[in-house]
C-alpha cells in the first residue's frame, strides 16, 4: 500500500517538476491535474487500508469498513439459533461469520472474548452467532461441521477451536470432511456420531437459511455485528463495539 501510494505521489511530484521546464503559459493547466491525482491517491489508500479488516464477496481482501447510522435492522433470534448470555439481556449482539475468514478470527480474538467477558458473563448482552459461509464449499463444511458439533452440545467448544487453530485462506485441504471429522475429537466428540452427521450434509440448508437472512439483513462480507440492530461491518477495535454496546445499555 505504501509502494502505491508512493508512486501516484511521484506522479505529482514528476508533474510539478515538469511545469518549471515550461513556458509560463503552459503551466497554467498543469494545476488542475495536480488537484485531481493528489486527492485520488488519498482516497485510493483510505480503500486499501479499509480492506485490511473485512472479507468481501467481491473481492476476498478489501471493502468497506464503516460503523452505521443507518436504521437497526431487525435480526430474527430463534431457537434453533446458537446464543451465548441470558434472553433477557437488554442487549442482543449477532455476528455474522465465516470459520474460514481470517478476519473473523481476528474479530474473536480482539473483541469478541472481550464482549463475552465484559458484557455477556455479566447478564448485560447476549451473543449470537450466525453462519455466512462464502469462501467456497470448505467454509460450507465448515459451518455444518460446527452444527454436527451442537448435535452433542459443543457448538462454542468447536466455533472456538475452529478460530484458534485458523488454517490459511489457501489451505483447502485442511478443511476438508475428513480432516474436520479428525479435528472432531480435540473437542471431546464421538467422532463416529459426528462423521455421520457430516457427511449426511444434513445441515446445509441451516447453514443457506444463516446466509439468506444475512444477506437480507444487508450483509455482504465478514465479520459483519449488529448490536442491537445497529450494523457494525468490519474487525473493527473493541473500543468501537463497546462504544455501540454501552450506548444501547443507557
Amino acid at each position: 500500500m505504501t509502494e502505491e501510494k508512493n508512486n501516484y505521489e511521484g506522479e505529482v511530484d514528476i508533474e510539478l517538476a515538469v511545469q518549471k521546464e515550461l513556458p509560463a503559459r503552459s503551466r497554467l493547466t498543469k494545476p488542475v491535474y495536480a488537484q485531481f491525482v493528489l486527492p485520488g491517491s488519498i482516497i485510493l489508500a483510505a480503500l486499501l487500508i479499509s480492506g485490511t479488516l473485512l472479507y468481501t464477496r467481491i473481492q476476498s481482501d478489501k471493502g468497506a469498513v464503516q460503523i452505521g447510522d443507518s436504521q437497526p435492522v431487525k435480526i430474527e433470534v430463534g431457537s434453533e439459533d446458537h446464543v451465548l448470555g441470558s434472553a433477557k439481556a437488554k442487549v442482543t449482539i449477532v455476528e455474522f461469520a465465516d470459520f474460514r475468514c481470517p478476519f473473523c478470527e481476528r474479530f474473536y480474538q480482539e473483541s469478541e472474548k472481550q464482549m463475552i467477558k465484559d458484557y455477556v458473563d455479566t447478564g448485560k448482552a447476549r451473543f449470537v452467532f450466525k453462519h455466512f459461509a462464502f469462501l467456497g464449499p470448505q467454509s460450507t463444511w465448515a459451518s455444518e461441521a460446527a452444527e454436527c458439533a451442537s448435535e452433542q452440545g459443543k457448538f462454542w467448544e468447536f466455533h472456538n477451536w475452529l478460530y484458534d487453530n485458523q488454517a490459511p485462506e489457501s489451505d483447502l485441504n485442511y478443511y476438508s470432511k475428513t480432516n474436520l471429522i479428525k479435528y472432531a475429537g480435540s473437542v471431546g466428540l464421538d467422532v463416529n456420531q459426528f462423521g455421520s452427521c457430516l457427511n449426511s450434509d444434513k445441515y446445509s440448508e441451516r447453514v443457506t437459511k444463516d446466509a439468506n437472512a444475512g444477506r437480507q439483513a444487508g450483509v455482504s462480507g465478514t465479520p459483519t455485528v449488529f448490536i442491537n440492530g445497529q450494523k457494525i461491518v468490519g474487525a473493527q477495535p473493541f473500543a468501537q463495539f463497546q462504544q455501540a454496546i454501552d450506548a444501547a445499555l443507557k
